[in-house]
């Protein structure tokens, strides 16, 4: 890791501070909806919105960027984002359900330009370290895990309204990243082909190796988001363990996220991404399982953790896979599309999480999710059956 050039460090960075944005809704966003929501089939609803705002400002971060660049976007998105932190902690003082879900819609434009960053590090780099540059910079989301959920309990109690002041905070941490990303520099890729857009899009994604590619992420996000945004209500409102006991299981799954970051790197060079997207199905159903057999903290906390590691793989696995799709010229336009649908599917599934969990529970949640483990399976033996041909 030590030979990796500095603009991945300084993402790694980067990343830690904002992508604390996520971990502290996660954490924080379905308990202020429970105490704001017009009906508790709505409580998921904030999660749900930064989400779904991610999927909406995915295409639109990367014209951005293919426009002014990388770094101008990114200074561009992120000022902004200390705006829309100030936007969601005035919506949580007035007690209003829908500003508050506004706001973090609108901090879904920051996650998504976050998202940018693995490709921004992954052409940092030269191809052979294409799969550890992206799994370095998910190492920032380790102190993302811990930072985005302390933020939210030492922010709850400093003003009249509780978390008005977590939100207050949030704003301070994009104001740091935003310092961090002046260190970066953008690349200056070599490419074969410079003058238009290269293939189209039909093309591209009627190749095998796209539909693993996206599939494996997508799915990956999908099943993770389904199972994360409805643990802290089926875990504190429901089952009544407390917000600390909560707070842990959130933090060890975002941990177990990306502390495989520290091996998969070395895991996709060794095994290679069809192996890596294999596990990631294998973890996911183990997390299931576990899942599926009781109510206590173990199972929620063995279940998330496992849910963690399928999600590094997948999104990791299918993340490296994707440049074997396109041209230099084409990938704005191709990192536009996977990230619209993995996002997208992603929105979709958060958005059920609420309804599905209050209206038939969580054991249903969890048996809803296990067909579509099998797409990405699908995909594969799809990609393996063209290669004979």
């Amino acid at each position: 890791m030590l030979s990796l050039p500095k603009n991945v460090w300084v993402l790694t960075v980067g990343l830690s501070l904002m992508m604390s944005s996520s971990s502290l809704v996660v954490f924080i966003g379905g308990i202020i909806g429970t105490e704001l929501a017009p009906s508790d089939e709505l409580s998921t609803l904030p999660v749900a919105s930064i989400i779904v705002g991610t999927a909406l400002f995915t295409v639109p971060a990367t014209l951005l960027m293919k426009q002014f660049g990388r770094k101008k976007a990114f200074l561009m998105v992120f000022t902004a984002s200390i705006g829309f932190s100030l936007f969601a902690a005035y919506s949580v003082e007035i007690g209003s359900f829908y500003l508050f879900c506004l706001s973090l819609l609108l901090l879904g434009m920051s996650v998504a330009t976050l998202n940018q960053f693995r490709f921004a590090a992954m052409e940092s780099v030269k191809n052979d370290l294409v799969p550890l540059a992206a799994s370095t910079v998910l190492l920032g989301g380790i102190a993302a895990a811990f930072i985005g959920p302390e933020v939210a309990l030492l922010g709850r109690p400093l003003f009249s309204t509780e978390y008005v002041g977590s939100f207050l905070l949030l704003g301070g941490l994009f104001a740091s990243g935003l310092i961090t990303i002046l260190f970066y520099k953008n690349t200056v890729q070599t490419e074969e082909t410079n003058s238009g857009d290269g293939r189209s899009l039909s093309t591209i994604i009627r190749q095998p190796v796209f539909l693993v590619a996206v599939a494996s992420a997508a799915v990956g996000y999908a099943i993770m988001s389904f199972i994360m945004t409805a643990t802290p209500v089926s875990m504190h409102v429901m089952d009544g363990h407390s917000l600390e006991d909560t707070k842990w299981v959130i933090q060890s799954h975002i941990v177990a996220m990306f502390l495989p970051s520290l091996v998969s790197g070395y895991l996709i060079r060794k095994i290679g991404n069809i192996k890596m997207i294999l596990f990631g199905i294998l973890a996911y159903s183990i997390c299931i399982s576990i899942a599926y057999s009781g109510h206590e903290i173990g199972h929620y906390w063995w279940a998330l953790l496992l849910l963690g590691v399928g999600w590094n793989f997948l999104f990791i696995g299918g993340t490296t896979l994707l440049p074997a799709s396109y041209e230099g010229s084409e990938r704005f336009k191709v990192q536009a599309l996977n990230d619209f649908i993995i996002f997208g599917t992603q929105a979709f599934s958060a958005l059920s999480a609420g309804f599905i969990v209050h209206a038939l529970g969580w054991e249903m949640l969890l048996v809803v999710s296990v067909p579509f483990l099998l797409v990405p399976v699908f995909t594969i033996i799809y990609q393996r059956k063209m290669a004979k041909e």
